[in-house]
């Protein structure tokens, strides 16, 4: 009985919900995780964003990961299981009210303030990234990983991926890259870049909030805000031409040919030759397309492209790619 006990506790305190009468916080509290989303905590954020949203005392959201990630995307595994036992739909339709959450975030009526210190992948970038103020720190590490699976770049990527400067959301999706902080801020995903050891200076000041006027919180923010000077010299100025000049190209063979044929070998060349050759081709494609389209799509034809997609690719209509990803161990494991 007691580990029954302790099991169910521990069940629904995968998500906290804090704060006062203006501010609530949403707590990921599976830092042994990584804060995997799984169903039962998309739920209980759903439930409890509509009652925020609709709560006049309420001015304000703080959405925040415990441990060394804010999210690394959602739980692959259980959909992989679930799907292999014979049902796709009960798959779809989880994967269904994660995008639906996505969308509740990016349409948000009140300030909805997603502090990323650490890790965000896949379906914490859909969480993060679509939400009104985006503070990332040193700590921070995005990355849209979904290729390497037999999966593709989704949780609405299609759209804020391919609102980022020249094609840059292109490399971001086919190579699943790596890019920290102040190259997450250079870019445009996020709003503030704040240090670590500050986050709960900001976090004690927005507390005090008794308003929802969204400039008057961004200067809040930004009082604890570095300053992130965009260098000529910097990793995206530098690299952006190379970016726009071979990711641009109609196919995914012509983006690797055109990587393959740069002069020198700088290291980050290399990398991302040898992340698109080493995923699934059936995944660039669709993640390529993806983007392009996303371009000029507004968020809900992303979301409903998104679904579209993934329920072919689980009904093995496109390939068995993600099939055969997680079968091979390429897979998060929860």
């Amino acid at each position: 009985m007691a580990l029954s006990h302790k099991f169910d506790k521990d069940y629904y305190n995968q998500v906290l919900f804090e704060g006062n009468s203006c501010v609530k916080k949403i707590i990921l509290n599976r830092p042994r995780k990584l804060n995997i989303l799984n169903y039962h905590m998309i739920s209980q954020m759903t439930q409890k964003l509509k009652l925020y949203e609709s709560d006049q005392n309420v001015k304000l959201v703080i959405l925040k990961g415990k441990g060394k990630a804010f999210c690394v995307g959602g739980d692959v595994v259980s959909a992989y299981t679930c799907i292999m036992a014979g049902h796709w739909v009960v798959g779809a339709k989880g994967y269904e009210k994660q995008l639906m959450l996505d969308h509740i975030i990016a349409t948000y009526k009140k300030p909805l303030i997603a502090m990323v210190d650490g890790i965000v992948m896949g379906g914490g970038a859909g969480l993060s990234m679509n939400a009104t103020f985006r503070v990332v720190t040193e700590k921070t590490v995005f990355a849209m990983p979904e290729a390497e699976i037999g999966l593709f770049t989704d949780v609405g990527a299609s759209y804020f991926l391919s609102r980022l400067p020249g094609h840059f959301g292109e490399y971001l999706a086919l190579t699943g890259a790596r890019i920290n902080g102040r190259e997450i801020v250079e870019c445009g995903l996020a709003t503030h870049f704040i240090l670590s050891k500050n986050l709960l200076l900001l976090e004690n000041a927005l507390e005090m909030v008794t308003f929802g006027d969204k400039a008057a919180i961004s200067e809040i923010i930004s009082k604890f805000s570095e300053e992130i000077a965009v260098e000529e010299d910097s990793f995206f100025n530098r690299r952006l031409d190379i970016f726009n000049k071979c990711f641009s190209r109609k196919t995914v063979e012509e983006i690797l040919s055109s990587l393959e044929q740069e002069n020198g070998q700088e290291e980050w060349i290399l990398k991302a030759i040898n992340s698109m050759t080493s995923s699934w081709p059936s995944s660039l494609k669709i993640s390529c397309r993806s983007i392009r389209e996303g371009r000029v799509q507004a968020l809900e034809q992303c979301l409903i492209c998104d679904y579209t997609i993934f329920c072919n690719i689980v009904r093995r209509t496109v390939s068995n790619d993600f099939f055969e990803g997680n079968v091979t161990g390429k897979r998060q494991e929860t």
